[in-house]
């Protein structure tokens, strides 16, 4: 088999970034997916000028056909799909429930569990189809997929739904040699955890600064989980830094 090719959702910023670039400079050819396409120029510039093919394709991954069209196109251009970042999510201001508004309810389900949905299913069908068949679909959960940060109601039970259906792809991927695995994330230190150095607020109604894991070590993590043959799989991966409040939060 040919050069490994993968998919790199809400390649623009953050934990994305770094595992795209990361991927690439692993030798992966590299779709890079985000809204805005010069976020995506930049992190295909920062991987520098190694031999890996990438490929920059802005994609909103609440809408079907743009995913459709993200899939067809890899598909065209790298003729199979090994791997798939499910990474992109978004959150909205800290509230309790009752002052939340739909609008920011569906925002975030819109994008942190129906588009990891959307880029599933087009990964699915192309895994399930090519030859060699199967491939890795490794979906970006988060500690809040156990446990909730105060005033996180969306995040949470979008996150929490990741792990259901992350388990889902990988009982159904089974027959078809498609793997699926969940990295949980601890305050990776990007744009969006730089308010914990700030302080946040904790269960016990005290605001705390927490500590922040250098991201870099996120993309060494998922690019491990990537190269995986596909008879092994890292079914749950929960990277943090380590004296955060998490064991014994709340």
């Amino acid at each position: 088999m040919g050069q490994r090719t993968a998919i790199v959702t809400g390649a623009g910023s953050g934990i994305g970034r770094a595992v795209g670039i990361a991927l690439l400079k692993d030798g992966y050819a590299v779709a890079l997916c985000g809204r805005r396409r010069e976020p995506l120029e930049e992190t295909a510039n920062t991987a520098g000028s190694g031999s890996a093919t990438r490929l920059v394709l802005p994609t909103d991954v609440t809408n079907d056909e743009s995913v459709a069209k993200l899939f067809a196109a890899v598909g065209q251009e790298f003729g199979r799909l090994d791997v798939l970042f499910n990474n992109a999510g978004i959150n909205v201001p800290g509230a309790t429930i009752d002052e939340l508004t739909v609008e920011q309810w569906r925002s975030v389900v819109d994008v942190n569990l129906t588009g990891a949905f959307l880029c599933a299913r087009e990964a699915f069908r192309l895994m399930k189809a090519q030859t060699p068949r199967g491939g890795r679909i490794i979906n970006n959960g988060s500690i809040s997929a156990y446990v909730p940060r105060p005033y996180s109601a969306p995040y949470t039970a979008t996150k929490h739904g990741i792990t259901g259906l992350t388990k889902s792809i990988s009982l159904d991927g089974r027959k078809y040699d498609i793997a699926c695995s969940q990295i949980d994330i601890g305050n990776a230190g990007t744009e969006m955890t730089a308010k914990m150095a700030r302080g946040v607020p904790q269960a016990s109604g005290e605001v705390a600064v927490e500590p922040l894991l250098d991201v870099d070590h996120v993309a060494r993590a998922v690019v491990y989980m990537a190269g995986l043959p596909l008879d092994a799989n890292v079914q749950f991966m929960t990277l943090m830094a380590t004296k955060m409040p998490f064991i014994g939060r709340g």
